[in-house]
């Protein structure tokens, strides 16, 4: 297996929707156009391909200079545990570079793998969940 890793690729909203089910992540994947807003919406794309198969994205919203919210990081869960997420997320951090602050918000079920990940827990954050 050669992973190709890509910024700003073109991606298909289809590709989206597959990756984003076959990781796991809780996603509206089922909602098409709302992956396409998801893809054209986006500051910062990072993908990674075997074989031209989409299997792990970064999706980021950034202003490349302060901060960087990564709101969907996805590996297809035939790929996990090799590494590709945090080869997504170093990628996004060459981009966004080292005065910018990389921010997510986690799923439960990966509050594990953020720290290994280089990642701090904040206790300092607030949400209004969206209703949709």
């Amino acid at each position: 297996m050669t992973v190709h890793y890509a910024i700003h690729e073109k991606i298909l909203r289809e590709e989206l929707a597959d990756v984003f089910a076959s990781s796991g992540i809780k996603r509206p994947y089922e909602d098409l156009a709302r992956m396409e807003k998801m893809i054209e919406q986006a500051d910062l794309l990072v993908t990674a391909r075997d074989n031209g198969k989409l299997i792990g994205i970064a999706r980021a919203l950034t202003d490349y200079c302060y901060c960087c919210y990564l709101s969907d990081l996805a590996v297809d869960k035939q790929y996990q545990h090799q590494g590709i997420g945090s080869q997504l997320i170093s990628r996004v951090q060459k981009e966004i570079g080292e005065e910018t602050a990389l921010i997510l918000l986690s799923a439960p079920s990966a509050m594990g793998y953020y720290p290994k990940a280089g990642f701090q827990k904040a206790d300092n954050a607030f949400l209004i969940p969206r209703k949709k």
